[in-house]
């Protein structure tokens, strides 16, 4: 036999994310020799798995690395802790060097877009295990993976309309296909997040797994609605937040409990066997082939999306990024009515404009 040839681009050592091939395991949890599963895992906990700059270089790396490995049976994309799968690109780095540099913006989305095309590209089923908030950018290099399994604490949304910026690194393509045109609208321009009940109902994700411990017994979300009720209209509000007396209650049974992810783990386990009982290439054809609704709009979007991002970061961008950074914890908006009354007087984006609606100038 030849000596087998190595297609990699380069030989990468990962700093900012862990790359980590884990043995296989059968139908009964054993470990089978020569064949892995491999892990690239987000490793910034601190800023709730953000990617910087480096990282979204790495990630690239990595799915190219993954996706030639011949012993790789899937791909699982991941982070560390259970607060945050991602909450979308560092916005401390988008404030402080991005910000009002749209030259340098659009180099650093050349490599987003590559990031979210390494994922679509990969020769192997790709799952997005989501142990916390899949947030932004988060949510649209999630929604690239072929199947999402989450935590049930986790929440979904974007954040673009609130903080300056459209949801068109890759949502406005994808989750029109999730969840339909209307339900896709609604979230991508109000940003108000769904809960991992919601999106599995919604048909966005694949599988969700309790993660709360209390007396020693797993319980599903205590702050969700769980049980499939109408409101007083008649209109279903399964898997929604709770409110009033009902909230406070469930938020003491938080405290009580401890987050364990060993069902997540356990599903995403489950999931890989399911897709080792499979002929490999026929499994990836068909995968191909339902990637390729996706990347029918990505393809077509991601170049002029690009282009405007970048010029968004003179106006929108700018102030809403810098408010996030910059404003107080209780504060980190712009005053949205200001802003509209000064645009209706024909004001124009400069300094000025910037301190009479940013949080951080009050």
């Amino acid at each position: 036999m030849n000596e087998l040839k190595n297609h990699n681009l380069v030989s990468t050592k990962y700093n900012e994310i862990i790359f980590e091939k884990r043995p296989c395991l059968d139908i009964n949890g054993k470990p089978i020799d020569n064949l892995f599963t491999t892990w690239i895992i987000i490793n910034n906990p601190k800023q709730y798995n953000s990617y910087t700059t480096s990282a979204v270089k790495e990630i690239i790396l990595a799915f190219g690395e993954a996706s030639n490995d011949r012993s790789t049976v899937a791909v699982v994309f991941t982070a560390v802790g259970d607060k945050a799968f991602c909450t979308g690109g560092n916005t401390k780095e988008y404030a402080e060097y991005y910000s009002g540099n749209p030259q340098e913006y659009s180099q650093y989305m050349r490599l987003f877009n590559d990031m979210v095309s390494a994922i679509l590209k990969c020769e192997k089923p790709v799952i997005c295990r989501v142990n916390g908030m899949r947030i932004g950018g988060g949510q649209e290099i999630g929604m690239a993976c072929d199947f999402s399994i989450a935590s049930d604490l986790a929440r979904f949304g974007q954040a673009g309309p609130k903080h300056g910026s459209a949801a068109i690194g890759g949502a406005t393509d994808f989750l029109h296909l999730y969840v339909g045109i209307e339900r896709a609208a609604m979230s991508l321009t109000l940003c108000e997040p769904w809960t991992a009940h919601q999106a599995y109902f919604f048909g966005m994700i694949t599988d969700i797994a309790p993660a709360l411990v209390v007396d020693g017994k797993f319980i599903p979300n205590p702050l969700v609605v769980t049980e499939k009720i109408t409101d007083e209209f008649g209109k279903l509000i399964f898997g929604t937040m709770k409110s009033g007396e009902d909230l406070k209650k469930a938020k003491e049974l938080m405290a009580k409990g401890t987050v364990d992810l060993s069902k997540l783990d356990e599903a995403v386990n489950n999931l890989v066997v399911k897709l080792l009982h499979t002929f490999p290439n026929c499994t990836m054809k068909t995968l191909t082939e339902i990637r390729k609704k996706k990347l029918e709009h990505w393809d077509k979007n991601k170049e002029s999306s690009r282009e405007w991002l970048a010029l968004n970061m003179m106006t929108e961008a700018k102030a809403g990024f810098r408010a996030f950074n910059e404003g107080s914890k209780e504060n980190r908006e712009v005053d949205f009515v200001k802003l509209r009354q000064l645009l209706a007087e024909g004001r124009e984006w400069n300094d000025e404009m910037h301190k009479a609606i940013s949080p951080q100038y009050k």
